[in-house]
């Protein structure tokens, strides 16, 4: 049976990791991978997901369970850097070293699955992009980061012939001309809208989507001095919706029930959004021989599109309960075992994720097997 602190971290490291998809309906802006719904007399946004400045989820109560998370996430890298270096907080802020190889996959393949969802199958909504950078003036409740040449603020800095009021005069000067980080993608939709407008003939609703980097401030007093503030990153993905004041308010409620459909299909581990889809081990037999039969399914799956962790390779030796553990933590859907008996007749043992059971299948079955189920899953 899987271990509940694998399942605690393959269903949250979704919510956490990857910009904290949030289902929460407010007026403020987005918190991490995020979505907005806005309306036509004035935007008005629906914050549900893609992984910081969105409404927040209430935090859990203690973090409970949270440091087991993150250790699991670390050691079976979804996370990069050391204990040390990685918390709770610093993952929810967007200040640490990054994602490992199976994070980056797994954000791959969220960003890609909301995409799909949003985008890519609805006639009315269209893909924009913007700079990460927000030109113009800057407004006086502004608290943005701005984009200063470090050369420009020391020839300021250094010239003795300034006032202390003049000197306050340049810098306020050159933030208001600089341009800032954004924040959220809300401004690179409205940017775009009357452009799109023209597109479709100035026929409402119509709907602009976009993932991108966005830029927060964060104070952090254990490595900061008081006042100074630390750059955070969140990957947002954001879908706002233009539509007629008459009818907000039923666009509103399809788009809320069409994104916690969505987020119920992605906490329950879509095998979509699984990083790895296979991964090939070995059993009891002459190891060189066991190799290379994996060696060469490894090599059939991965032509076929088909992601494989090569546990084979690996020279510490587990026991079964271990290596299914192990791969369960990684969110794998399947585990191959090549045994003595692949080279007699073919059999493999096949092990699924999701129900635990087992089952004996001939080698050749296997890249259809894995290949069917991954399309028919697309469906579910």
């Amino acid at each position: 049976m899987r271990s509940a602190p694998a399942i605690r971290a393959c269903q949250r490291v979704c919510r956490c990791l990857l910009s904290g998809f949030r289902g929460q309906v407010d007026g403020r802006q987005p918190e991490q991978l995020s979505e907005g719904t806005g309306s036509f007399v004035g935007p008005v946004r629906s914050q549900a997901e893609l992984p910081r400045n969105e409404p927040r989820e209430a935090p859990e109560s203690g973090g409970e369970g949270s440091e087991e998370l993150v250790a699991i996430c670390q050691k079976r890298r979804f996370l990069s850097g050391t204990k040390q270096q990685l918390s709770r907080d610093s993952l929810l802020n967007g200040c640490h070293p990054g994602l490992g190889p199976l994070g980056i996959e797994l954000r791959k393949n969220l960003a890609a699955e909301w995409w799909s969802s949003v985008v890519v199958f609805r006639e009315q909504v269209f893909p924009v992009d913007a700079l990460h950078r927000e030109p113009g003036p800057s407004l006086p409740v502004d608290n943005g980061f701005r984009l200063v040449s470090a050369e420009t603020l020391r020839e300021i800095l250094q010239d003795k012939e300034l006032s202390k009021e003049q000197l306050v005069a340049f810098l306020e000067n050159l933030l208001n001309t600089s341009g800032k980080l954004r924040e959220n993608l809300l401004h690179g939709a409205l940017e775009h809208y009357v452009s799109y407008l023209d597109l479709i003939n100035k026929r409402l609703p119509f709907g602009l989507a976009q993932i991108g980097v966005c830029f927060h401030p964060v104070s952090d007093t254990k490595q900061t001095p008081d006042g100074v503030k630390r750059i955070g990153e969140k990957t947002e993905a954001s879908l706002v919706w233009f539509t007629s004041a008459r009818t907000a308010s039923q666009w509103l409620d399809f788009w809320l029930r069409h994104r916690l459909l969505w987020w119920r299909k992605v906490l329950k581990l879509h095998p979509c959004l699984a990083p790895i889809k296979v991964a090939l081990d070995v059993g009891r037999g002459p190891t060189v021989e066991l190799r290379q039969v994996c060696q060469g399914l490894f090599n059939e799956l991965l032509e076929n599109g088909i992601s494989v962790w090569p546990g084979y390779l690996e020279t510490v030796q587990s026991s079964l309960e271990q290596l299914y553990s192990k791969y369960d933590e990684m969110s794998i859907l399947f585990t191959v075992l090549i045994t003595e008996a692949t080279l007699e007749n073919g059999l493999i043992h096949l092990r699924s994720r999701d129900t635990t059971m087992k089952e004996m299948m001939h080698i050749s079955k296997v890249k259809d097997f894995l290949t069917k189920y991954i399309s028919s899953a697309k469906n579910v």
